[in-house]
């Protein structure tokens, strides 16, 4: 696909993509260029697909809503709009105005064995790290792949 007609963005850590629209276009040409890209992606098998628009350029947001994006959370110089992509469960966590993380240390009182885990997506997949089980309260906590235990 030509690069010109889709838009240019960062991947992250969890098939998702976040594009900042740098320069002002008019809504047409917008939502030509984001339908183009979201098939693109699509195709890439992203997940989530983040919109950085600065304020500046809220004339877009209409278009980008009518595309399925929604409001994720604003700052006083932007608008983080948000879309889940795929045919599956939206797991972009709501905008957090604060975050209660919980971990555990799971003990066999009989063995002593511990047990640890590998996380399936965020920063430390395919990292071959094993860490102790954590999450946050009410969201959706990571999925672990393997689980290991150890004397």
């Amino acid at each position: 696909m030509d690069a010109s007609k889709i838009f240019q963005g960062e991947p992250d850590n969890y098939d998702g993509v976040t594009v900042t629209i740098a320069e002002p276009m008019d809504a047409a040409v917008f939502t030509e260029k984001l339908r183009a890209s979201l098939s693109h992606w699509r195709q890439e098998g992203k997940k989530g697909i983040w919109i950085n628009l600065p304020i500046r350029f809220a004339n877009l947001v209409e278009a980008a809503v009518s595309e399925g994006f929604r409001y994720h959370h604003a700052e006083p110089d932007y608008l983080m709009l948000v879309s889940w992509i795929p045919n599956t469960r939206d797991t972009i966590p709501a905008n957090a105005s604060h975050v209660v993380g919980v971990g555990a240390l799971v003990l066999n009182k009989n063995t002593g064995e511990v047990l640890v885990v590998q996380e399936k997506s965020g920063y430390f997949r395919n990292k071959n790290v094993w860490k102790l089980p954590t999450g946050v309260v009410n969201e959706i906590v990571a999925d672990f792949v393997e689980v290991l235990s150890f004397r």
